[in-house]
């Protein structure tokens, strides 16, 4: 990660936009903090991508919610494709005051550069593939498929640089740790699934508890994580993870609901909340 951030860091000077991904999920809990003051040297525009994995409605209140902020934002699917063009034409209007100052001074007309930042498995490969209609950048669904820097050509005018996704070195906020851990951008490796199987039910009683109802067919009510502890066991049950004794694998049944939440099948999920002042 330190490697990474030097290479970030090292590179900014090189270009004229930062287009910094999000997980539209989980808009504010995969945003850097410890990369935030370093790209505010740049004009930034945000994208929310996998925005067909969460609600619509909070979709369009966090792109409200960035835009007041000042940070323009849009909200996309790369794998599917769909309103990639904005994201050159806005990522193009934020450098034009860059390349004005170049032509004013008499300098060659170059490419537009623009630096793609975010986590880990936050969709930037897939981003860029779907951008330039090619696969030139690794996509995978672990995070820390992209190891180095890449720069890719999107046409004549257009260059992205690719960089590897960072995250920070301590979740001062549990809540995040367990949202970066449940989509994905943290390895599966390094924590308790049965654990963070637990706390994404009680999270999703709270956040979602039609779609864990409809999806499970349990009652969502958990007051606390024993209640959650005992829902993930009935959803264990109903689907059929028993083991001898006919006591139920609750660790299986925990992978199940982390992977069913990640492809969307439990439903479209947005767990980060809109700053209630922002809401629209």
């Amino acid at each position: 990660m330190v490697k990474a951030k030097k290479l970030i860091r090292q590179n900014l000077s090189l270009v004229d936009v930062v287009i910094e991904l999000v997980d539209a999920r989980i808009p504010l809990s995969s945003r850097n903090p410890d990369m935030q003051p370093l790209l505010s040297s740049r004009p930034r525009l945000l994208v929310l991508n996998k925005e067909d994995l969460a609600a619509p409605d909070k979709t369009r209140a966090w792109c409200a919610y960035f835009r007041d902020q000042g940070t323009p934002a849009i909200a996309l699917n790369s794998t599917a494709g769909k309103g990639m063009g904005q994201v050159i034409t806005i990522a193009s209007a934020l450098a034009e005051d860059k390349m004005e100052n170049l032509r004013s001074r008499g300098r060659r007309e170059r490419a537009i550069r623009a630096m793609v930042v975010g986590i880990p498995n936050v969709g930037k490969s897939a981003f860029i593939n779907s951008l330039t209609k090619r696969s030139v950048a690794l996509v995978g669904n672990k995070p820390g498929v992209t190891r180095g820097k890449q720069w890719i050509r999107i046409n004549n005018g257009f260059e992205l640089l690719d960089t590897p996704g960072i995250l920070w070195p301590k979740f001062e906020d549990p809540e995040v740790g367990l949202k970066l851990a449940v989509t994905g951008a943290v390895s599966d490796l390094v924590y308790d699934l049965e654990e963070v199987g637990v706390r994404l039910i009680s999270l999703l009683t709270r956040v979602a508890p039609e779609a864990l109802q409809s999806r499970y067919l349990v009652d969502p009510v958990a007051r606390d994580e024993v209640e959650a502890y005992e829902l993930l066991k009935e959803i264990g049950r109903r689907r059929g993870f028993l083991q001898a004794g006919s006591q139920v694998n609750t660790v299986k049944a925990a992978y199940m609901v982390i992977q069913e939440f990640r492809d969307g099948k439990i439903g479209r999920i947005t767990l980060d909340e809109v700053p209630s002042s922002s809401r629209r």
